[in-house]
């Protein structure tokens, strides 16, 4: 009996496919590297969220033990506050204005920089990601010196122009401008490297044959190149998107959300809120973050919908 009902199980252990025996002898050692980043995650970003969550319905100064259940009484408020609705025109202005232009200049740059016969290609790549690494507090900081109107290098030259001199950060005109302009100069050498890495996985063959076949340089871009750059426009203009809307340190180190709001990004109002006013509403910050999460998850949906539907069109042509 014994020897009967063993022998299809051993039958099947001789049979299994070795693909299914290596995941079971693995698998325990993936879980076990993940393991650190599944911790981390989780309590740095799950945790988080989730606590945001349940403070936006609590009306919490962050300091006391009474912790008071306030239902929806936090958004509401938000959604009658001239300020929160000032800082979600300024976040998307914003995005409007230098995601568009990152993406097209950053695809121009890449497309120059990625001619083997361009001299010094790998300097000027290095120097246009140099920005990218370095920390944006210190930029803002190191851009209160260079823009300052009464001694700043920036103004002495436009003095011996003729021109100036310009507050282009105290005066509320300029201001917005100028942060985007700052924070448009950080941020290009990262979008230009999104497109330098797409532009790998345009074989070389297919631009040969092309070439050999007569093909101009306006045609071999045209029918080759930005059909087969058309996949990689949706999660390219997503990531700059998410990029553009985490701001906070660079307009807090540059303007503090100043002049006259000017420059009050909801990153910004949310800190204020909770942290510098003189009676801190956690509650009410949270529910303003939660908020921004919200409006991030429509503006990137409606981003990559968009893209997605231009890649197509473009992959089609």
């Amino acid at each position: 009996m014994t020897l009967v009902s063993t022998a299809p199980a051993r039958r099947a252990a001789t049979t299994r496919p070795p693909e299914q025996a290596r995941s079971r002898r693995h698998g325990p050692w993936i879980w076990l590297f993940l393991l650190p980043t599944i911790v981390l995650f989780g309590a740095y970003t799950v945790w988080p969220a989730l606590a945001s969550i349940w403070y936006s319905f609590l009306s919490w100064s962050g300091y006391g033990p009474e912790r008071p259940f306030a239902g929806w009484a936090n958004y509401q408020l938000a959604f009658s506050d001239p300020l929160f609705w000032k800082s979600i025109g300024v976040t998307l202005l914003i995005i409007v204005v230098t995601v568009p232009l990152r993406v097209l200049l950053a695809l121009v740059l890449a497309i120059f920089l990625n001619d083997p016969r361009l001299p010094f290609a790998r300097v000027l790549r290095t120097a246009f990601f140099v920005p990218v690494v370095a920390t944006t507090a210190i930029i803002g900081i190191v851009m209160n010196f260079v823009l300052d109107p009464a001694g700043g290098p920036v103004n002495h030259v436009l003095g011996n122009l003729g021109i100036g001199p310009v507050d282009f950060l105290g005066d509320s005109s300029a201001a917005l401008w100028t942060v985007m302009g700052v924070h448009f100069w950080k941020w290009l050498g990262l979008t230009l490297m999104y497109w330098l890495a797409a532009l790998q996985t345009i074989p070389n063959d297919v631009q040969e044959a092309a070439r050999v076949d007569g093909a101009t340089a306006r045609q071999r871009f045209t029918h080759i190149t930005l059909p087969m750059l058309a996949p990689f426009v949706a999660i390219i203009t997503m990531l700059t998107i998410v990029e553009t809307m985490q701001i906070f340190d660079l307009v807090q180190t540059m303007t503090g959300g100043g002049p006259f709001f000017s420059t009050l990004v909801t990153e910004v109002y949310i800190y204020q809120q909770a942290f510098e006013t003189a009676k801190p509403e956690y509650g009410y910050a949270s529910a303003v973050g939660v908020l921004l999460g919200v409006l991030t998850l429509v503006v990137v949906g409606a981003a990559a919908i968009v893209s997605r539907l231009i890649g197509r069109k473009g992959a089609v042509q």
